[in-house]
C-alpha cells in the first residue's frame, strides 16, 4: 500500500492535499514541497476523551475565568548582561517566556546565547542544549568568550524527551536549545527538521515556559530567502522573534525585533564580531559613518528612527552614462521600487536627466532603509553624482519625497536633529512643511525647502 503523502508550504507551513504553484495561503510562488504524512505512535494508556455537547466533560482542564477575576502582575524581567539584547527584548528578559532566535548559520546566534550565559549564571541556573556540538567543543568555544562556569549545565542531546527529563531533574530556571532543526520527537515519523518536527518540539518547549515558568530560548536557522521550515513557522508560536541580520564578512550585527508580547518591536540592537565574540555597539551612528570619504560625489548622510533610536546612515549613488538600450539599476540596502521611483522624480521634477544612466545605489554599513525619510538623502546623493559635484560633508538630508517632488515632513524630527547635532553636524537640509515646531540644538543650522528643485539649487 503506497504511503500518503501531503505537500506544505516551506514559507508559511500552510498543508496542502496536492501540489501548486502558489502558495495559496501566503501567494509565495514555487514554496511548495512534497513529503510522507506523518503518523504518531500512540503512547500505551493513550485515550481520546470526547466533550458532550452541553460542555467540558468533569476533569477535562482548567475553567473559564471572568475577565475580573483574572489576577494582573507585572511580569517578571531579568537582565541578560547585555545592553542590546535587553533593548531588543523590551528591558529584559521575560520570566516564563519562549524566545525565537532566527538567522542564517554562522551569522553569531549561538556566541550571543553563551555569552549572556556569564551574566545569567550570576543569578539563575542554565542549561545549554545543543544538538549540533559536544560538549567538549561547547566549552572550548566557553572558554575563548571567557564564560564562567558557576550554574551553567551543558546537555549533548537531540531527543526531545531526554531533554524535557534532564530539565524535569535538574529544574533550571533558563533552558537555551540549539538548534530547534536538531531537536526531534521519537513519537513522530518524520525526520528532524521538517516541519512537523519543528512545530512538535516548540509546543513542547511552549508548554514547559508555561507550566513551569522556565525561560526558553530557542535558536533556529534561516537562509538569505527565509523559505526553510524554521522560524518562520514557529513566529506565531513563540513569545519573541529576533532576527540576527548582517553578512558573515562585515564585522558588525544587527539583532532586530520583529516579534514581542511584551515590548515594542521596532527596537534594534548592534554588535560586532571580534576575536572574543560579540561586542555591543552603543554609538552605531559612529560606527557606520567611520571612514566615511570627504568632499566626494554621491554620498549623503541622512538620520533614520530604528525603534526609539536615531542612527546616522550614509548613502552612495554613482550615475554612469549607459553603454546599453536599457540602463543598468541596481539598489543595495534601498528599497528597488522606491530607488526607481526617486529617479523618475529626479528627472520629471528636478529637471535632470538620469533617465539615460545606470545607477548604482548602495546604503554603507549593511543597514535596509524602508524609512521614508531617507528619500531626500537619496535624491541628493543621486544629484550629486550626476552633476559631480559634493554635498558639504558637514550637512544631512532628512525627508519625504512625493510624486510631484514636494517634500513632506517626518516624524520624531527632535530626535534626528538632536542626533544630527551630537554627531558634529552643523547643516541639515529638512522640508519646510511640519518643522516649524521641532527643537532645534543650537549650533545646528536648518536649510528649509519645499522641494527637491529648491533643495537642489540650495546645495548643487
Amino acid at each position: 500500500m503506497k504511503a500518503k503523502t501531503l505537500f506544505y508550504c516551506t514559507e508559511c507551513g500552510n498543508e496542502l492535499p496536492k501540489w501548486a504553484g502558489q502558495c495559496p495561503a501566503c501567494r509565495a510562488w514555487n514554496t511548495i514541497v512534497e513529503r510522507p504524512a506523518e503518523s504518531v505512535r500512540k503512547k500505551p494508556g493513550a485515550s481520546v476523551r470526547s466533550a458532550p455537547a452541553g460542555g467540558l466533560p468533569p476533569g477535562s482542564g482548567r475553567m473559564p475565568r471572568r475577565l475580573g477575576e483574572v489576577e494582573t502582575t507585572r511580569e517578571l524581567r531579568f537582565e541578560t548582561g547585555m545592553s542590546e539584547l535587553d533593548r531588543v527584548l523590551g528591558g529584559g528578559a521575560v520570566k516564563g517566556s519562549l524566545v525565537l532566535v532566527g538567522g542564517a548559520p554562522g551569522i553569531g546566534k549561538s556566541t550571543l546565547m553563551l555569552q549572556i550565559c556569564d551574566q545569567l549564571c550570576r543569578f539563575a541556573t542554565v542549561l545549554y542544549v545543543s544538538g549540533e556540538e559536544s560538549e567538549r567543543q561547547i566549552k572550548l568555544r566557553a572558554e575563548r568568550l571567557q564564560i564562567r562556569d558557576d550554574g551553567l549545565y551543558l546537555l549533548s542531546e537531540s531527543n526531545l524527551d531526554d531533554v524535557l527529563e534532564a530539565v524535569h531533574t535538574l529544574k533550571p530556571d533558563i533552558l537555551i536549545v540549539d538548534s530547534i532543526q536538531t531537536l526531534y520527537n521519537g513519537d513522530l515519523t518524520a525526520a528532524p527538521g521538517s516541519i512537523g518536527q519543528v512545530k512538535d518540539c516548540t509546543m513542547a518547549l511552549m508548554q514547559l515556559a508555561k507550566g513551569e515558568g522556565v525561560t526558553v530560548f530557542v535558536i533556529g536557522h534561516v537562509n538569505k530567502e527565509g523559505s526553510i521550515a524554521g522560524p518562520k513557522v514557529l513566529e506565531h508560536m513563540v513569545d519573541c522573534v529576533l532576527y540576527f541580520e548582517g553578512e558573515q564578512q562585515m564585522t558588525h550585527r544587527i539583532l532586530r525585533s520583529v516579534k514581542n508580547r511584551f515590548g515594542a518591536t521596532n527596537e534594534i540592537g548592534v554588535f560586532e564580531m571580534a576575536d572574543q565574540g560579540l561586542v555591543e555597539v552603543p554609538n552605531p551612528s559612529e560606527l557606520l559613518l567611520s571612514g566615511r570619504p570627504q568632499d566626494t560625489p554621491g554620498t549623503c548622510v541622512t538620520c533614520v528612527m530604528e525603534g526609539v533610536r536615531p542612527v546616522l546612515a550614509e548613502v552612495q549613488a554613482l550615475l554612469t552614462p549607459t553603454s546599453f538600450n536599457v540602463p543598468r539599476r541596481t539598489s543595495n540596502g534601498f528599497d528597488f521600487n522606491r530607488a526607481m521611483m526617486l529617479l523618475a522624480v529626479l528627472e520629471k521634477r528636478g529637471g535632470l536627466m538620469v533617465g539615460s544612466c545606470d545607477a548604482y545605489i548602495n546604503v554603507i554599513g549593511g543597514l535596509n532603509l524602508d524609512e521614508p525619510a531617507a528619500d531626500l538623502a537619496m535624491v541628493m546623493a543621486l544629484a550629486s553624482s550626476f552633476r559631480d559635484k559634493p554635498i558639504p560633508d558637514d550637512l544631512t538630508a532628512i525627508g519625504e519625497v512625493g510624486l510631484t517632488g514636494e517634500l513632506r515632513s517626518v516624524g520624531a524630527l527632535s530626535q534626528r536633529l538632536s542626533e544630527v547635532h551630537r554627531m558634529g553636524f552643523t547643516k541639515c537640509l529638512i522640508p519646510a512643511r511640519g518643522s516649524q515646531s521641532a527643537a532645534v540644538p543650537e549650533g545646528l543650522h536648518l536649510i528649509r525647502v519645499r522641494n527637491i528643485r529648491e533643495a537642489l539649487a540650495a546645495l548643487l
